[in-house]
């Protein structure tokens, strides 16, 4: 199994956290994202769409970080990572959802700040902002973001949560999602966060 992986990335993170979650080896191969590596031609045969991460389990190319948390939950993990009732996948699935919306906003704002990303950082804060408040009410009365046990939607969501200071978004009044991050630091198969 490959990942192809930018160590300051925060979905790479999400993928080699989960695989580290569930002890599985893979090789890692860098991509400079930086130095322009996803565009060059031998890249863009992997992924056309120029982006990581991408996991190739022998020959099966699965790219988007979602995507390949589904696959890697289906393939490797039991059902509590991804549910199969209809009730249990939309309730993963919505947050999954969130963490490609509202999380981003503290993605984007990051990557402006410390990638030089054409990105508005007020903008991306306030989607970042609004994603938090949302996070903050739901963990003030459970755990975990789904059915009531980690999921590949805490996986999902954690990264650019837990890297908020780096998009100069402080966590000093969300203590609920403070706790949460700790839970997940706390983890059997934790994996440290990308410093920039």
């Amino acid at each position: 199994m490959k990942l192809y992986d930018s160590a300051l990335s925060g979905n790479c993170y999400k993928i080699r956290l989960f695989l580290s979650l569930l002890n599985i080896e893979y090789q890692k191969v860098s991509v400079d994202t930086l130095e322009g590596e996803l565009r060059t031609e031998e890249f863009l045969e992997i992924n056309p769409r120029g982006q990581i991460p991408v996991l190739d389990n022998d020959g099966v190319v699965i790219q988007d970080s979602m995507a390949i948390l589904i696959y890697l939950a289906r393939k490797y993990g039991d059902d509590s990572w991804l549910p199969n009732d209809a009730q249990g996948l939309a309730e993963v699935s919505q947050w999954l959802a969130f963490a490609a919306d509202e999380v981003t906003g503290l993605a984007y704002a990051r990557a402006a700040l410390h990638f030089g990303r054409p990105y508005n950082v007020e903008e991306r804060q306030k989607l970042g902002v609004a994603g938090l408040t949302v996070l903050e009410q739901r963990l003030g009365d459970h755990d975990w973001l789904a059915l009531g046990h980690t999921t590949i939607a805490d996986i999902a969501c954690f990264p650019y949560v837990a890297l908020a200071r780096q998009a100069n978004v402080s966590l000093e009044e969300y203590i609920n999602v403070r706790r949460w991050i700790y839970r997940i630091k706390s983890l059997p198969g934790y994996i440290a966060l990308p410093e920039r």
